[in-house]
């Protein structure tokens, strides 16, 4: 089995951290998001994975590279623009061949892993080759107006494929994974662009049902977000850090507390300051009479002086300098955030398009 990772939208919702950066390179608990995806798939035995990249394809091929850290074999895809889903399965024909495979997306974070629905992916298919042409993963979810949504018949079946309704028939979304057999690159050849000019996925896979073939599914267990907003992201951000393990390998001077599971990264230095996990503080960052509260993630190469951070990602090389409190924050790389002594006494900000500032 193969595996297919889409990493090429352009992250306009979490802007302006990604005018400078793929989306999908965005750390949770330090950790790019992507590389959370590779990672399950090689687990689940998946060694050959195609990304399909876009106009930040230069970043996100110094980040992978050919693969071999993760134990993978990567070949880098090219889209030209954003065509949907169905589309990247089209032009990824070639580095499918006709074997299965599963469809990632490459902003997402699921709790649950990908070993057993794979294994039950295969057996189904080593059962009933050709009848078994598809499995999704779904969640009941609150809103799935944002999300393809699947409607399941008496029996249980999936019988209904529908992208973003405005009025949703059921509240199953697709939970961002997809597994395929090679009937589905008839589907996406068989489909036209939708409404909004995209070969949506939803109907590659209602096209499988109309032929007859039948499209498995599973119930999500555990939680899965789309990391695409700054709150989500942080949402993930905390769901993560309260799985990791304590590891101190940076410094500690003797005025300053570490409590609970923290991760001090090699290079960092502790001064006068109390850490409160879960929290991870990144290498070669020097945190100096401040606090660090639980579910924050510093990156490597920070300074935060005389301040409080709390439910935070600071990306690489930022600076919190005498800012007071600071809380739900995504600070992006190479930013700064200080207090000026100058009167007269204002906030004064320099903020690029689509940024936020909340002042309390």
């Amino acid at each position: 089995m193969k595996g297919l990772i889409l990493s090429g939208g352009a992250g306009t919702r979490l802007r302006p951290i990604t005018h400078t950066s793929a989306k999908q390179l965005v750390p949770v608990a330090n950790k790019p998001i992507l590389f959370y995806g590779i990672e399950d798939m090689v687990e689940a035995g998946i060694e050959q994975i195609g990304i399909v990249v876009g106009e930040t394809a230069p970043e996100i091929e110094a980040a992978v590279g050919d693969g071999s850290r993760f134990g993978a074999e990567i070949t880098y895809i090219p889209q030209d623009a954003p065509r949907g889903l169905a589309h990247c399965v089209l032009i990824a024909r070639d580095f499918l061949g006709d074997e299965d495979f599963v469809v990632y997306l490459g902003d997402n974070m699921l709790q649950q892993r990908l070993h057993g629905l794979v294994e039950a992916f295969e057996a189904a298919r080593a059962a009933d080759p050709d009848h078994v042409a598809a499995q999704l993963l779904l969640a009941h979810v609150e809103d799935p107006r944002q999300s393809g949504v699947a409607v399941l018949g008496p029996d249980g079946e999936v019988v209904q494929l529908i992208e973003k309704p405005e009025d949703p028939p059921s509240d199953l979304a697709i939970a961002g994974v997809y597994l395929f057999g090679p009937r589905v690159h008839d589907a996406v050849r068989a489909i036209s662009p939708s409404a909004r000019g995209e070969l949506e996925i939803t109907d590659a896979i209602q096209w499988l049902v109309d032929q007859g073939l039948r499209v498995r599914h599973e119930i999500l267990q555990g939680w899965w977000i789309d990391t695409g907003k700054k709150d989500p992201l942080l949402e993930s951000n905390r769901l993560v850090l309260d799985t990791i393990t304590a590891r101190i390998e940076g410094s500690i001077d003797e005025e300053s507390s570490i409590e609970g599971r923290v991760v001090i990264e090699p290079g960092a230095e502790i001064v006068r300051s109390t850490v409160r996990g879960p929290t991870i503080i990144g290498e070669r960052t020097r945190v100096v009479d401040s606090y660090i509260g639980p579910y924050t993630s510093v990156a490597s190469d920070c300074e935060i002086v005389d301040s409080e951070l709390e439910h935070s990602v600071l990306l690489d090389r930022s600076r919190v300098i005498s800012a007071g409190r600071v809380t739900d924050s995504l600070i992006g790389r190479d930013a700064e955030v200080v207090r000026s002594e100058a009167a007269p006494h204002a906030t004064r900000v320099m903020l690029g398009d689509h940024s936020r500032v909340e002042l309390a």
